[in-house]
């Protein structure tokens, strides 16, 4: 039977450890286990930004349980460092290789072989998003959530009126050019009029895919930043929306595309939609330098090989301006009610608008947020050969978490805890406590299959988009996938962060990769006992707060506790027994004297509901 117990280490049970390392506002602190006699600690600090190695000797710091601690303060300039110890004993010299958790450590002869552990100094940073922290964000595919019938159509658009079984336009094979010019209809004043349905979902935070006006459905081929598109109902539309949310106590975040613009754009204008201007038909064009020619005009940078998605030289002061000065575009959107954006591949845009962009945002409405889209473990992030500094130099508030997503899916389909507890750990104590209160946690995007296919359909592998528009789970698939899907939200909404939905996924929506994640939201037909449980776990985790410590992670068994609040879940497919002692009582499931049995493939939420004796 698993105990609910926390080892001598605050945050982890470490008793078996030879060596705990901890770093808390500029202090770094050692715990060797005292059967080694430590009678010294030096801390070896590599700058990865200047490549300098330093030493800064621990001073003991008392014993602590089974360990003795050391202790020194550490005050480096904002950037990358890492960290590895030396350990001397009355007999013997050992250096610490880092057991890839940022946590422990083995103590070994040979520092050459050491794995060090990451230390990220950050510049300050105003912790003003009250807002944002501990939020659940709806995410909203604009054109496939809800038509209102009152916003206009493109005269360059084909629509699809078959809402409840229309299907997005698609290519046989991903990579294969197709216009994505196909609309449903869904529009802001439709989101505005089922703004009370999301409310009481649970979310407080809704993050809108583009509403720019651009050509594709998608709108990540931006044609005029400065214009809304029509079709979603213009600026109007939008102003009458923020209006509605705010009143509401929510927030309103927007995709912003950065990095490229649409080749139908007022930018390039390739197919001179906005008269005889744009970089592709004159090199005199104000727009020309926006963007990098190898040979004019047909032959240009763009993102990924996309022709239709010329990328912009983010580092040309006239795109910077554009998008950062006093009438530009970050803040035109926050005065018309925007409390945030999204940065499309945050990693392909210049240290200099990500430092001008998050600058305006905050001059312009403090508090407001600025979230990169990352897919890495954005503290240490290397793009086209270079270190970034997202959160060394403040140039983000948070980033979308996609590790701890993969690491949730992972662990609830194959019970792989040392895979969660890695990729927990990495994130949690390798971004700043202000990212992490922030940090976007999802299941879904759209940019994945959808959560339930990923959880219970067969793979998609090389079928062709004509068999995935229509290929859905059977019964039996679906009933696994939601019984799944259910630990992966729970286990989600437990974490701390930003919680994120993707339209529909609290429905129950299928679909494979784009465009078929991207469905229209199923008005009517949704799963109500999903919509149910997401809506329940969505207004639990507003009460559950402070810093997350993982008690178990073994054998598809995870506790995981945060303050009062315990979270158990069993992915192997055996019952587990575990003993809660005095004083807990279970949100979903029984306690049974002191004992909680927590069956295969289920979980829990206990709280402590008394002061244990």
């Amino acid at each position: 039977m698993t105990q609910i117990t926390t080892g001598i280490y605050p945050d982890e049970r470490s008793l078996s450890r030879p060596f705990i390392y901890k770093y808390e506002d500029g202090g770094i602190k050692a715990y060797i286990k005292r059967a080694y006699c430590a009678s010294g600690c030096e801390a070896v600090i590599y700058c990865d930004d200047t490549g300098i190695t330093d030493t800064v000797k621990c001073e003991y710091d008392g014993i602590s349980g089974d360990y003795d601690g050391f202790a020194a303060v550490f005050s480096g300039l904002p950037g990358l460092y890492y960290v590895t110890f030396r350990i001397s004993t009355d007999d013997a010299l050992y250096f610490v290789h880092s057991e890839g958790d940022e946590i422990h450590g083995r103590l070994r002869d040979d520092i050459d072989k050491c794995g060090r552990f990451q230390l990220l100094i950050t510049s300050a940073h105003k912790d003003v998003f009250a807002g944002f922290k501990n939020g659940n964000m709806y995410h909203i595919f604009v054109d496939r959530f809800f038509k209102s019938g009152k916003s206009g159509r493109r005269d360059d658009a084909v629509y699809n009126d078959d809402w409840d079984n229309g299907v997005p336009e698609y290519t046989e094979y991903p990579g294969m050019p197709m216009p994505n010019n196909t609309f449903f209809g869904g529009d802001i004043y439709g989101i505005a009029e089922k703004l009370s349905y999301i409310k009481r979902l649970g979310c407080d935070i809704l993050y809108l895919s583009p509403i720019f006006e651009a050509f594709s459905n998608h709108k990540y081929d931006t044609g005029d930043y400065t214009v809304i598109d029509k079709c979603f109902g213009g600026e109007e539309a939008f102003v009458k929306l923020c209006d509605k949310a705010h009143k509401a106590g929510m927030k309103i975040i927007l995709d912003g595309v950065f990095n490229h613009t649409g080749d139908n754009s007022v930018y390039f204008n390739k197919y001179k939609k906005y008269g005889e201007g744009g970089a592709y038909n004159d090199v005199n064009s104000p727009y020309y330098r926006w963007y990098s020619f190898k040979s004019y005009p047909d032959d240009y940078e763009c993102w990924w090989g996309v022709k239709a998605l010329p990328a912009l030289k983010s580092n040309e002061a006239d795109i910077i301006e554009f998008f950062t000065g006093k009438d530009g575009i970050i803040r035109r959107y926050l005065r018309l009610g925007a409390d945030g954006w999204r940065l499309d591949v945050a990693d392909e845009l210049s240290d200099t608008l990500l430092d001008r962009i998050k600058a305006a945002a905050e001059e312009e409405k403090p508090g407001s947020i600025i979230i990169g889209e990352v897919w890495e473990d954005a503290s240490n992030k290397i793009s086209y050969g270079k270190r970034r500094h997202y959160f060394s130099h403040s140039q983000l508030d948070s980033v979308m978490n996609y590790p701890l997503k993969d690491a949730v899916i992972n662990y609830v389909k194959t019970g792989d805890t040392n895979g969660f507890l890695k990729a927990y750990t990495e994130v949690y104590r390798h971004y700043p406590p202000y990212v992490t209160d922030c940090v976007m946690n999802f299941l879904g995007t759209h940019d994945t299959e959808r959560i339930m296919t990923v959880l219970g359909g067969e793979p998609a592998g090389d079928l062709p988009g004509s068999v995935l528009a229509y290929k859905r789970m059977n019964e039996e698939q679906y009933k696994h996938a939601k019984k799944l899907f259910f630990t992966a939200f729970s286990l989600l909404c437990f974490c701390p962060g930003i919680c994120s939905v993707f339209y529909g996924d609290e429905a129950g929506m299928q679909g494979y990769r784009d465009p078929f994640n991207r469905m229209p939201y199923p008005w009517g037909r949704e799963d109500k006992t999903v919509t149910s449980k997401v809506r329940s776990l969505l207004k639990l985790r507003k009460n559950i707060s402070g810093r997350l410590e993982i008690i178990c992670a073994d054998d598809g068994l995870l506790i995981l506790k945060r303050a009062e609040h315990i979270y158990i879940s069993n992915t192997s497919d055996k019952d587990k027994y575990v003993y809660t002692g005095d004083g807990y009582e279970a949100l979903n499931g029984k306690i049974k004297g002191d004992e909680l049995c927590v069956k295969s493939g289920s979980y829990a939420i206990l709280h402590r509901a008394k002061e244990t004796k």
